[in-house]
């Protein structure tokens, strides 16, 4: 199991958080103020999942609301596809 650096994702967020981004894997925007249990709420995504040995590093995590991100789980690839008809 890959342990996490709490400090290192608190920091990753707050990054992301204030260039407020759209959702990476929707292309919706995000409403950054809602609190974190809403299925709109932000959350980071780690492109690459860990489970398929991706790092837990700043080039690998985007913007991503909680439900995109649930639906997407531990895949590369969402089953959600951008309105622009592909993912970053």
């Amino acid at each position: 199991m890959i342990k996490r650096d709490s400090a290192n994702r608190h920091r990753m967020r707050a990054r992301i958080k204030r260039d407020q981004p759209a959702c990476h894997i929707c292309g919706k925007a995000i409403d950054y103020t809602l609190p974190h249990l809403d299925p709109w709420s932000f959350v980071i995504d780690h492109v690459v999942p860990l489970a398929k040995g991706g790092a837990d590093a700043m080039g690998n995590v985007k913007a991503a609301h909680r439900q995109c991100n649930s639906k997407k789980r531990a895949r590369i690839v969402a089953p959600i596809v951008r309105r622009s008809g592909s993912l970053d």
